[in-house]
Parts: structure tokens; C-alpha cells; sequence
């Protein structure tokens, strides 16, 4: 049996908390060996550092880095890990920029090591299930909705209204990531429109139109002000009838009826990282990304009334 990867966490954020941790400590494939965090959060007993230097310089020996940390700063980390011949797990979005991401991706290659730009929402219960029905079919048009409450899910979080965050695109790159895998022909955007509080430097509703290679129109609705039931539906007509991903991909709906499965999203992306590290491989998908910069480079501003916690 292989030894264990020797994984440690950058950034002890919550997602850290409350996605990585729990996967990292549910898979024999991998030992928490440090976590590294600037306010001083420790996990697991592990030894804590509060800069990614300091461990590299004077910590316990690493096989790997999960940056979990904002996509401003994550280039700098991922550069370092790198030339220290350590394998990168990146949470998503995997940069700031499209630039950077490819940059990386040379260097994570020339080092030998594994770069793995993680996409949680295509591990969803139904998303695999959706993709393997959707191809054999002719699609006709797909509906992307995700509108969800700003205060409940990002309360505080200043770095996310920030050039780099992505505003309404933190969660809606999740959709992208989903839409991109489960079509099965690339699409692109014909028009947008973002709207942007008037104290914000990032959207906090879109209206996308999109068309894939052979004409279906692709529509999105992204919007932070919904208050009350939340939506992350992607629904798409076909000619074999109508498939539903709710729930950001956790519930499947075909015509046949409703198909369930066992969700596994951070479960699912630690596998598939180890499986990378093992192969000395590497995942690196911008296709999400790149929507989302297309958007800014295409999209009309709107602005709206101002956005106070």
C-alpha cells in the first residue's frame, strides 16, 4: 500500500473548515501534516504556520498544498509550492486570472508535479448521471438560474466585492463548471449584462446570453438578493424531454423520473487529486473561468443601488 500523501491546508477559511478537513480526514489516501493560516486557526493537532514560507522553510515534510486561501493571492502560493517540488490542489475559481492559471500549469509541468484546478459542483450527486443522459440527445435549449442570499452565504467576506473575487460569479462559476461538463458542445457568449452596486467593484446580479456550435441558446440568471428559498437550477429541453439539475447538481430530474444518487463533492475531488498525484498527472480545466472572463470582457455595467452588509 502507498504511504499516505502529506497534505497541508493554506488558508483555514470555511470552506477549510468545512469542506477539506472532513475529506481529507475521510480518505486513508491522505495525512493532514500542517495547516497554515495568518490568524493562527489550527486543525487535527497538527503543527500550525502562519505564512506558507515558514512552513516550506522550517516545517514537517510535505507531499502536497490545498490552497484554500482568496484566488487574489493564490498565484504567488501556488508558485512557491511548486518550485518546492510540492503537488497543488487549488480551490476554485483556480486564479485570478486566465494568465496566471496557464503560467502555473507550465511551471507545475516543468517542476513534475501534479496542478489540480478543483471544481467541487461537477462531483454533485446528479451531475455525472446528467451528463452521461444528455449525451445522446439532441438539446434544444438550456435555462441556468442560480440566485441565492449574499448575506447568508458570504457574510463579511470584503475580498469577494474586490477586483479578482468574482462578486455573483463566485457562485455562479459553480453552474459554469457544471454546464461545461454536462454539454456536450463548447458554448459562448453572444451578450450580458452586469450589475454592480454603486460602492462594489463586482457584479452582484448577471444576465448571460449564450449559443453553443450549433446555434442552442444557452441563458443564465445570477443574482445575490435572493432572499427567502434559494435556486441553483439548470434545466435543459431536449428531444427526449426536459432534464433538471437542482440544488447546485445534488437533485436529478430526467422525464423518466427523478435519479438519485450519493453526493460526494469534496470526497470526490480528493480522490480524483490523489489519483493525479499518484499518476504524476496533472487537471487543469479553465473552461469556467474562461466564461466568466468573457462576461467581464463583454458584458455591459448596469449600476444598482449600493451593497451594505
Amino acid at each position: 500500500m502507498a504511504s499516505p500523501i502529506r497534505i497541508a491546508i493554506v488558508g483555514m477559511g470555511k470552506i477549510a473548515h468545512d469542506q477539506h478537513l472532513p475529506a481529507i480526514f475521510g480518505n486513508d489516501a491522505y495525512r493532514l501534516a500542517a495547516t497554515v493560516s495568518s490568524r493562527g486557526e489550527a486543525a487535527g493537532g497538527v503543527p500550525l504556520f502562519r505564512t506558507l514560507d515558514d512552513l516550506l522553510a522550517g516545517g514537517p515534510e510535505i507531499d502536497a498544498v490545498a490552497l484554500c486561501t482568496p484566488p487574489q493571492v493564490r498565484y504567488d502560493l501556488a508558485q512557491k509550492a511548486i518550485a518546492a517540488g510540492k503537488h497543488v490542489f487549488l480551490e476554485k475559481p483556480p486564479g485570478a486570472t486566465l494568465a496566471e492559471v496557464a503560467v502555473l500549469e507550465d511551471y507545475a509541468r516543468a517542476a513534475g508535479v501534479s496542478l489540480f484546478a478543483s471544481w467541487h459542483s461537477r462531483y454533485a450527486a446528479g451531475v455525472g448521471a446528467a451528463r452521461a443522459w444528455l449525451a445522446a440527445r439532441e438539446i434544444r435549449k438550456v435555462s441556468i438560474v442560480w440566485r441565492e442570499d449574499v448575506r447568508v452565504w458570504h457574510p463579511g467576506q470584503a475580498w469577494i466585492w474586490e477586483p479578482g473575487g468574482l462578486g455573483v460569479f463566485d457562485p455562479g462559476i459553480n453552474a459554469l463548471s457544471i454546464a461545461t461538463h454536462i454539454l456536450p458542445r463548447p458554448f459562448f457568449l453572444q451578450e450580458g449584462t452586469l450589475f454592480l452596486p454603486a460602492n462594489r467593484a463586482a457584479p452582484i446580479a448577471a444576465l448571460l446570453s449564450f449559443r453553443d456550435a450549433h446555434g442552442v441558446p444557452v441563458s443564465m440568471d445570477l443574482d445575490w438578493r435572493q432572499t427567502g428559498p434559494q435556486t441553483w437550477d439548470i434545466t435543459v429541453e431536449t428531444d427526449a424531454g426536459e432534464l433538471k439539475l437542482s440544488k447546485g447538481g445534488a437533485e436529478l430530474f430526467l422525464p423518466t423520473g427523478e435519479h438519485k444518487s450519493e453526493d460526494h463533492e469534496y470526497p470526490g475531488l480528493y480522490a480524483r487529486f490523489a489519483d493525479l498525484v499518484r499518476a504524476g498527472t496533472s487537471d487543469v480545466d479553465i473552461a469556467p473561468l474562461r466564461h466568466v472572463a468573457d462576461a467581464f470582457l463583454s458584458g455591459r455595467r448596469e449600476l444598482v443601488e449600493a451593497f451594505h452588509d
